[in-house]
């Protein structure tokens, strides 16, 4: 990839991961590599089931620490974080991915466990041949003002709204 954009899918509707994940399938079906670094969410997902059967077009590390509680993070939500970016700016700045994904870290962000500092910091440092995708809820501000891409998912109609929970292999 000769340029490689910032793309931000954010909104209060459902499916900013989906996106990023079709994403994904996309670039390693053209031969792409994607690092996937997924900062709120901690477990076996199908998706990360699914994921590993791709493991050599398409690595994810989990960082999220599986019990953050929205307005409360403690000290290990921090540490989790930071050792999140840490490892996604390492993996976008080895050579060896094409497109990098930070899952949830608008969410992060918005959780005051990221500073908006250390995100412009990470966009700066992105090499032009790598795509950088965010997602989740929000973002800073100054991030969305240098992304390429904005998609603002918002939310029509969800079944949730009448009582259904999560349906596994889709939204599990």
């Amino acid at each position: 990839m000769e340029k490689g954009y910032i793309q931000v899918y954010t909104g209060n509707g459902k499916e900013k991961i989906t996106a990023a994940l079709g994403l994904a399938l996309r670039a390693a079906g053209s031969g792409l590599r994607v690092y996937i670094a997924r900062f709120m969410e901690k477990g076996h997902y199908s998706e990360i089931r699914a994921l590993e059967r791709l493991s050599d077009r398409i690595a994810v590390e989990q960082f999220g620490t599986g019990c953050f509680v929205p307005g409360k993070p403690d000290a290990a939500d921090f540490e989790a974080a930071g050792k999140g970016l840490d490892a996604a700016r390492q993996a976008m700045l080895s050579g060896d991915y094409d497109m990098v994904v930070l899952e949830e870290v608008n969410l992060a962000y918005e959780s005051k466990i990221i500073s908006e500092q250390d995100l412009m910091d990470f966009v700066s440092a992105k090499p032009d041949g790598v795509e950088l995708v965010l997602t989740g809820r929000g973002g800073a501000p100054g991030v969305l003002e240098r992304a390429d891409l904005i998609t603002d998912i918002k939310p029509v109609r969800h079944y949730f709204e009448q009582g259904v929970g999560a349906c596994t292999g889709i939204e599990s």
